[in-house]
């Protein structure tokens, strides 16, 4: 049995969560208590994709439902499929931003100071940098969700979209890949539709639109177009992590900004 405890500072309540897993069977009841409130229960699935496993979504559902229960403020976008919760606005960010280009475009590099990773025996995060039209900002985000998987950054511009980045440890799925590529990890079907679900919070059969191979720097990466929702992912992998890089908007924004989206999308680097 393992168990994750969720304290927020703003509020007296706190989350508990725990994991039972039945001896002989593969599905694993989560259950989650609040300090002062009820206890609720979620299903936990996992299914195994050409020997990738994967952790849907059942106990995030869990966790947002006790979090209302325990008046818990939760934080996700919408079509994320991935919830945070929530701490001060950007407490301890490192500003990572430059100033415009030319173009009014600016360089996010993920700096060298900031904190994260995956506890002790990891390595440090290797930065990774995009870019972004005038107006993009940071936004607050905080602990890895329930599947595994860590939020490490979020952006967005009310009137054009947002986007966010998911480290995701390689030993999740493999045991020997602590010098990772994303032709290691599977094919582009193979990625999008195990790590797919992890960014949309859904299966991805069917709402794949495109999918393209791009070489940087010798490093391969894998871009893909959904629909619904709309979103741009890309998918890389380097050191001993995997990389989610997505971009997504309402229709409106979609319509009016596709050609900016798609550039921050294609514009994402493993330094």
């Amino acid at each position: 049995m393992s168990s994750l405890a969720l304290f927020l500072p703003s509020s007296s309540s706190s989350l508990f969560l725990t994991k039972q897993v039945h001896p002989t069977k593969g599905r694993a009841p989560a259950v989650v208590r609040c300090s002062g409130g009820p206890t609720l229960s979620g299903s936990h699935e996992e299914e195994e994709r050409e020997g990738v496993m994967v952790a849907l979504v059942g106990r995030r559902n869990a966790l947002a439902s006790a979090a209302a229960a325990c008046g818990v403020s939760v934080l996700g976008f919408a079509g994320d499929g991935l919830a945070a919760a929530k701490q001060g606005p950007l407490a301890g960010r490192i500003p990572g931003l430059s100033g415009p280009d030319q173009n009014g475009w600016k360089t996010y590099r993920r700096p060298d100071e900031k904190s994260g990773g995956h506890g002790v025996g990891w390595s440090p995060i290797i930065p990774y940098s995009f870019k972004v039209p005038d107006g993009w900002e940071e936004t607050p985000v905080s602990i890895a969700d329930l599947g595994g998987t860590e939020i490490d950054l979020r952006f967005g511009n009310p009137k054009e979209g947002r986007l966010s980045v998911i480290v995701a440890p390689t030993r999740r799925f493999a045991d020997d890949l602590d010098d990772a590529t994303i032709e290691k990890i599977g094919t582009p079907e193979k990625v999008i539709n195990a790590f797919g679900p992890e960014v949309i919070g859904e299966n991805v059969e069917g709402k794949v639109l495109s999918t393209a191979t791009a070489e940087y720097s010798g490093r391969t990466y894998y871009q893909f177009e959904l629909e619904p929702p709309h979103i741009f992912i890309t998918a890389t992998a380097a050191g001993n992590r995997l990389y989610l890089f997505s971009v997504t908007a309402n229709g409106l924004q979609w319509k009016r900004h596709y050609k900016d989206l798609k550039q921050i999308a294609e514009s994402f680097r493993v330094v």
